[in-house]
């Protein structure tokens, strides 16, 4: 079976009606995957089947993944919201809410099958925040994230960059305990990308904060281009590879790397 070819596998997609989870619906439905996908709002993509899902809501999650059957060969992780919602809310969503699909679908994932999170540019600092989200990553239930949030409210902003920190950790970790199932998780990074959540950013930290970050290759990526990473990391091409983040930005963090451009996301605070 070619990188390219889904034939035969049953997979599941989160965030199937817009944006990146859009585009990778198509992707994969292209290649001949049965794609069952998972969103708050129906998908005009073309599913083999839809439900629908709250990722905010831990009883709607076990629903979802109790209606979702087997096999399931890989699991795409997309969805996520951004914006003015509340740190509780948006931590609640993209990290509680992918944590509690991805572990109650992962009985399901036969050996040879993938797991791929998305991250964000946002967490481009994710290193120096470790001690910070080993505290959220230890968490078991909702409530105990909800009380983790609200005793470190000072320290995380709008919740989202450290919403998508603590799916970078996670991967990381949960890579290394998957491994002797022969599942692999992987973590994909976007940097701007033209979705409806870059409306959300802007609400939430302005046009000022979304122009100061750099793009090398002079634009905004399409959800095309983040879906077919995306496809390739869960894909037998990628059978080796676990335990990855890459940073799908058009050379930003790189240029940050070299000392080229200035680290302009991923920090926390009143503006995050």
């Amino acid at each position: 079976m070619s990188g390219g070819d889904y034939r035969g596998r049953r997979v599941v997609v989160t965030g199937c009606a817009s944006g990146i989870g859009e585009a990778l619906v198509h992707v994969l439905a292209e290649r001949g995957a049965a794609v069952v996908g998972l969103d708050r709002r129906a998908t005009a993509a073309p599913v083999a089947e839809f439900l629908e899902v709250d990722l905010g809501d831990s009883a709607s999650i076990a629903d979802a993944a109790g209606a979702i059957g087997e096999p399931v060969d890989a699991l795409f992780n997309v969805a996520g919201i951004s914006g003015t919602v509340g740190a509780t809310t948006i931590i609640g969503v993209n990290f509680v809410g992918t944590r509690e699909l991805t572990e109650a679908l992962l009985p399901r994932i036969p050996r040879d099958g993938a797991v791929v999170n998305t991250a964000s540019i946002a967490a481009s600092r994710y290193l120096e925040r470790r001690e910070l989200v080993a505290g959220l990553l230890a968490t078991e239930t909702r409530e105990e994230a909800w009380r983790w949030c609200e005793a470190h409210a000072d320290e995380i902003g709008t919740g989202y960059a450290v919403s998508k920190d603590a799916i970078v950790w996670y991967t990381l970790r949960r890579a290394v305990e998957l491994a002797p199932r022969g599942v692999r998780m992987n973590c994909v990074a976007p940097g701007t990308t033209a979705t409806p959540i870059i409306e959300d950013t802007r609400r939430a930290r302005g046009d000022d904060f979304l122009k100061a970050i750099p793009m090398p290759l002079g634009r905004l990526a399409e959800p095309r281009e983040q879906a077919e990473v995306l496809a390739f990391l869960n894909s037998p091409a990628a059978s080796y590879v676990s335990g990855q983040v890459l940073w799908v930005d058009g050379g930003y963090l790189g240029g940050v790397a070299a000392g080229l451009l200035e680290h302009a996301t991923g920090s926390v605070g009143p503006r995050t």
